[in-house]
């Protein structure tokens, strides 16, 4: 077990790792295997609520009986799922110095425009435990709360965010909001930025197949991995205090062609088992480039262009681009509004 490629790139590389799921066993298992964090969203927390409800029952039964209205409901039940996985995280965050040991708390997908309600709820779970990782849409919305929520010393997640121009307005709004805490006296709140690997493939690949375009699946593999690389080359240039955090992996390739960055992967229980239950090269990849010949390919879809060039959109982009609007549409129709029905 500790001779695992997983357990040789957190120990022999920079590359550290949060684990992708709420569920009490899978987390223990997690954590064994050397996660310093966790990521929830709506959908996470709804699973694990139905799976974990013999565990939780009497605090489940307890929101239930409040006859809440919808959105309260959902929230309070999703602040079980995470203040347990918090409880769990609590002494990584306490022996780090509070660096890590976060779980994150994601906000009504459905406001993601909504300035007044996200950065209300943002002090509501703020408020849930000291480790807390309030969860922000990369929307123009979402960056001005963040950046509120920095400069209040409240520690983010930036999600729903797939390109190299969402994750640097995320650095840049991170970078304001730590200056305006200093202005303050207030210690500045953590930022994580998430790059959604695999979903902007899943994206890129449909445009191409709608638009026939001759990009070949092999091409497609490539282009989260080069949105990926050209952020983190970018973070190191310009030294931004805000970390990157690389999820929704469909490949052990997620993984091994960026090991070494000094970067956050968050890996799904299931994904888990590519780098434990089977070996990998044991190299630093995050350096290679991707080829050329991929890139050129790519390039001729504009909508990867718009993900992989850092001036690509704007943030009132941001809202409107394909995967966020998908990805917004998937954690409101089968994570939140399944707890706002939840029985």
């Amino acid at each position: 077990m500790n001779n695992t490629y997983l357990n040789w790139v957190i120990e022999k590389t920079r590359t550290k790792w949060w684990h992708d799921s709420a569920e009490e066993a899978e987390l223990d298992l997690g954590l064994d295997r050397g996660a310093i964090g966790v990521t929830t969203n709506p959908f996470l927390a709804n699973i694990a609520l139905n799976k974990d409800r013999a565990l939780w029952g009497a605090s489940i039964e307890e929101v239930i009986s409040r006859n809440l209205p919808a959105e309260a409901k959902a929230e309070a039940l999703m602040q079980i799922a995470v203040t347990r996985a918090a409880a769990k995280l609590m002494p990584e965050h306490e022996s780090s110095g509070r660096q890590s040991g976060f779980v994150c708390a994601q906000v009504n997908p459905l406001r993601a425009g909504d300035r007044d309600c996200m950065h209300a709820m943002a002090r509501r779970f703020h408020a849930w435990a000291p480790n807390i990782a309030v969860k922000l849409p990369a929307t123009a919305a979402g960056l001005d709360v963040l950046e509120d929520c920095v400069a209040e010393g409240t520690t983010v997640t930036a999600t729903v965010s797939f390109t190299v121009p969402q994750v640097v307005a995320i650095a840049e709004r991170h970078r304001a909001g730590i200056e305006r805490a200093k202005a303050q006296g207030i210690e500045p709140g953590k930022c994580f930025a998430v790059i959604m690997i695999g979903r902007l493939d899943d994206y890129l690949r449909e445009v191409a197949h709608d638009n026939q375009a001759a990009v070949s699946e092999a091409d497609i593999r490539q282009a989260g991995l080069a949105v990926t690389k050209r952020a983190y080359a970018i973070y190191r240039e310009r030294g931004y205090e805000a970390v990157l955090l690389v999820a929704a992996l469909r490949g052990d390739y997620h993984l091994t062609e960026l090991a070494g960055a000094d970067l956050l992967m968050s890996i799904h229980p299931t994904s888990q088992e590519w780098f434990v239950a089977r070996d990998h090269p044991r190299e630093e990849r995050i350096d290679q480039p991707v080829p050329s010949e991929a890139l050129d390919r790519l390039r001729k879809l504009p909508e990867f262009v718009r993900s992989f060039e850092p001036d690509g959109m704007a943030p009132n982009e941001f809202i409107g681009f394909g995967a966020t609007q998908r990805t917004l549409g998937q954690f409101s129709e089968v994570g939140w509004k399944l707890m706002e029905n939840y029985r």
